[in-house]
């Protein structure tokens, strides 16, 4: 099946009429007749009634209708963003971030997005995971970075890559220099984590219980710049991804294993928010990003010979 034999049932079908289907497809009768019976021969059920000069869709002919017009309509979409001139978009991208994501991949991102779409303001919310996708739903977001949620709902996750978490102390704590740590061993160690409604601080529980650990949780805090700042200016142990933990901060960080917690990044978006233009854009830069990063994460935490 080719796309033209889609173009020419749906103009048939439009007008029930081999003349003026001809005519608006600028072509013979015969061509769109052959056109016509290649197609059905291919689906192998009729899709006209043809009596006389009189032609009526058949039972098969309504339904293929239906996705045959879907079908064109995408690619006419298709076509049309591929002609469309980054210079003269204009508008608004609503980005919704989780805080990890706003440290260096977002403005990354940005950087990209710009050079493409100078006219295109882009605004971006640093909100929780539940909170991003609240909005998207509402719409008063277009695109959400964040980690894959427990529920996502009518919204489409597309995952970007897995990330490891780790261990973050004080360069003076005792553990410190280790290269590893069981997580059985932060049993009874005093920690800063995030709240319990957070799905990162679920899954850590879950990372906890399935070893038979427990940690004396002395601070939750909703953030991660205080929880780092905490940490270097304590004796306490935080669970963080490593891209948060920025350069000369004070702080050490060290794998974990038995079990490894692992996040899973990504975007979240409406089936709405993907017909903008802009906002495909914005996702490819997002998925170079991210491949970028996840090589350099697989890099950094490669083991030790």
């Amino acid at each position: 099946m080719e796309l033209r034999h889609l173009r020419y049932f749906s103009a048939l079908a439009g007008s029930l009429n081999f003349t003026r289907a001809a005519e608006r497809l600028h072509v013979t009768q015969s061509t769109l007749s052959h056109q016509i019976k290649q197609l059905e021969e291919e689906l192998g059920t009729l899709l006209f009634d043809r009596i006389g000069k009189r032609v009526a869709l058949t039972e098969a002919g309504e339904a293929f209708l239906h996705h045959a017009t879907r079908a064109l309509q995408e690619i006419d979409r298709g076509l049309g963003a591929l002609r469309e001139d980054p210079e003269v978009a204009a508008g608004e991208l609503r980005i919704g971030s989780t805080h990890t994501f706003n440290l260096g991949f977002i403005p990354d991102c940005i950087a990209g997005f710009q050079q493409r779409y100078p006219r295109v303001r882009v605004r971006v919310d640093e909100l929780a995971a539940d909170l991003i996708a609240e909005r998207l739903q509402e719409g008063t977001l277009d695109l959400g970075i964040a980690y894959r949620p427990g529920v996502p709902g009518t919204l489409q996750f597309e995952p970007l890559y897995n990330e490891e978490m780790v261990l973050v102390v004080a360069e003076n704590h005792p553990l410190a220099r280790r290269k590893r740590v069981r997580m059985v061993e932060l049993h009874r160690m005093p920690m800063v984590l995030l709240p319990a409604s957070f799905a990162t601080r679920q899954m850590l529980d879950e990372c906890f219980r399935s070893c038979g650990a427990e940690p004396q949780v002395v601070a939750e805090i909703n953030t991660l710049a205080p929880i780092m700042g905490l940490v270097a200016k304590t004796q306490l142990a935080a669970i963080v991804s490593a891209n948060a933990v920025q350069p000369n901060s004070g702080l050490a960080t060290v794998r974990l294993e038995s079990p490894t917690p692992v996040r899973t990044p990504g975007m979240l978006w409406s089936q709405k928010a993907r017909e903008s233009a802009p906002t495909r854009a914005f996702a490819a830069i997002v998925r170079k990003v991210a491949f970028r990063t996840s090589m350099l994460e697989r890099s950094d935490l490669k083991p030790e010979r």
